[in-house]
């Protein structure tokens, strides 16, 4: 960091709200904080040991990405969907993640590949809920990392984030022989990626994603409608 930057409080106050943002996004996303919790400036200041101005600009950084959301005069929360939302949000994956594919396509490396081989491995060879979901997810990601557009990318992530606690809730729920067809359409896609055969890829996918829609939405019991959780809601 050089002198000027560390004398001046507006970066400092960025590179706290960046921290604050990355510690409230892994509690979110691991289910710690959960749909309908309020997130109070004041009670994360203290808990986090720092002033609201900070925690200000980390809850907007988590809004732009999807994790809260917020209300004039009434604060930021972690987002409440209903399952029409869930839904709709999973028909946009539909579409926008193919793209995000087929565009990241021809600028995947032996790296690439390798490292999306070395996450599928790993997901056969576990049983972990809570792993089960980090792993699906950097598989996804690892195979939309080529996508030259930013924006593309920030969308694909921020419905990724809409609809982590929902299908955390869902996989609960799953059936034990769901893990074999996760694994068997991992298998299929990245052998399409190895191929580098578009078409392929976005055939796949898109089955791949509506499956999970089709037997997430199934559910209503893990879906609130209005302001309030329902009771037992985690």
């Amino acid at each position: 960091m050089s002198p000027a930057h560390a004398r001046d409080p507006r970066g400092a106050d960025s590179v706290r709200s960046q921290h604050i943002a990355g510690i409230l996004r892994d509690e979110i996303l691991a289910g710690d904080l959960t749909p309908g919790t309020w997130l109070r400036q004041d009670e994360l200041a203290a808990r986090l040991g720092t002033s609201r101005i900070p925690v200000r600009e980390a809850l907007r950084i988590l809004e732009s990405e999807g994790l809260t959301e917020s209300f004039p005069n009434r604060g930021a929360r972690v987002p409440v969907l209903s399952v029409e939302d869930v839904n709709t949000y999973y028909r946009m994956r539909e579409r926008l993640e193919p793209l995000t594919l087929t565009e990241s396509l021809s600028h995947l490396t032996d790296d690439h590949l390798a490292r999306l081989e070395r996450i599928q491995d790993e997901i056969e060879n576990q049983s972990d809920i809570n792993r089960f979901l980090v792993l699906d997810r950097d598989f996804h990601m690892t195979s939309y990392s080529g996508c030259p557009s930013g924006h593309l990318l920030a969308m694909t992530e921020r419905l990724w984030n809409s609809t982590q606690h929902y299908r955390r809730a869902f996989m609960v729920l799953a059936d034990p022989d769901r893990a074999a067809i996760v694994n068997a359409e991992h298998r299929l896609l990245l052998d399409a990626v190895r191929r580098r055969d578009p078409e392929d890829c976005e055939r796949y996918l898109a089955g791949h994603i509506r499956r999970t829609r089709v037997e997430l939405t199934a559910h209503p019991e893990l879906f609130v409608d209005g302001d309030r959780p329902q009771n037992g809601s985690n």
